[in-house]
């Protein structure tokens, strides 16, 4: 099952777009999801601060800012199946 990591803040608008986005997804595909708060965690604070919601596929980022549907759905897809529909 692919695994989802989103680096997300409390306070963050567009982290809850994106979270949304996520759950509104799990109706159609199975995959385990991740939430990280970057304020919880100084090294991810680091990394992450001003760039938030972030979602990524491992070390592959797929999307920032704004939920990429095209992108999340190509790689759960691929993920699950292993054809890459990119």
């Amino acid at each position: 099952m692919p695994c989802l990591t989103l680096y997300s803040r409390g306070y963050c608008h567009l982290c809850h777009d994106m979270l949304a986005a996520l759950e509104t997804l799990r109706g159609e595909f199975r995959f385990e999801l991740k939430v990280l708060d970057v304020d919880a965690d100084p090294a991810l604070l680091a990394l992450y601060d001003a760039l938030v919601p972030v979602l990524s596929a491992g070390e592959e980022e797929l999307c920032r800012y704004f939920f990429d549907d095209a992108a999340v759905r190509a790689y759960i897809v691929a993920a699950t199946t292993g054809i890459n529909p990119r």
